[in-house]
């Protein structure tokens, strides 16, 4: 049975935001060190992934990162040339903005998802969308994919000034879609703003496992329900 509402994230749950990474950045490496002798491809992919998973794993580099990717990107490559011991800020700086045009260039929907929230359109299932980030990437995606049409809310951290898993994100997108917790699913990628958030307030959380690795075995976070596609709820 479906719930009356469903509050949706959009990175990697309705959009494939970094399934395509670690190709493009291989891609990138590849190119760019044939421009410093210092330089190695896989040297200098390893360290681009080992500086970026401090970025991002760390709460607050992530929420400041994910207001200006552009700016964190270029923070992130000069701490690898830093570490690398290489001296060209600006090929640092070049590297970093290759990566993210090439990685928006190459954004894509989810396999059923349109089809998926076409469904649950003509099936009156009331549709929020939540999503973390800087306003003017998260409106062009949702303008590119054409993702409004489907939503009764929209909320984007950098307008609310206040993103997942903040409780008030949940309950702004309850009060938006005039229900209640119980009557409510949440669907995302990310265990803790995705699944914990919602579950504190009472909203049944989803997990999209969409790289179908499984949950960890350490997780504290337990979801009430894992899919690897949102085209799952639906069938």
């Amino acid at each position: 049975m479906l719930p009356k509402g469903i509050l949706f994230d959009l990175d990697d749950t309705i959009i494939a935001y970094s399934a395509n990474s670690k190709a493009i950045w291989k891609e990138v490496c590849g190119e760019f060190a044939r421009e410093n002798d210092k330089l190695k491809p896989e040297s200098l992919y390893m360290t681009i992934k080992e500086v970026s998973g401090w970025y991002w794993d760390d709460p607050e580099t992530h929420r400041i990162g994910r207001s200006d990717l552009n700016r964190a990107r270029r923070v992130i490559l000069e701490m690898v040339f830093e570490r690398l011991g290489v001296d060209d800020i600006s090929l640092a700086h070049k590297i970093g903005e290759t990566f993210q045009l090439r990685k928006e260039e190459g954004l894509y929907l989810f396999d059923g998802a349109v089809e998926t929230l076409d469904y649950l359109v003509k099936k009156s299932v009331k549709l929020a969308l939540m999503t973390n980030g800087e306003t003017i990437k998260q409106r062009e995606k949702i303008r590119r994919f054409n993702l409004e049409k489907y939503f009764s809310v929209i909320l984007i951290e950098g307008e609310q000034g206040f993103g997942k898993p903040d409780e008030r994100v949940f309950i702004k997108a309850l009060e938006g879609l005039d229900l209640s917790p119980i009557e409510c699913w949440a669907a995302g990628d990310n265990l803790e703003w995705d699944v914990a958030g919602p579950q504190k307030i009472g909203i049944f959380g989803i997990w999209n496992d969409f790289r179908k690795r499984g949950l960890p075995e350490d997780s504290e976070i337990k979801p009430d329900r894992i899919v690897s596609s949102i085209r799952e709820l639906i069938e």
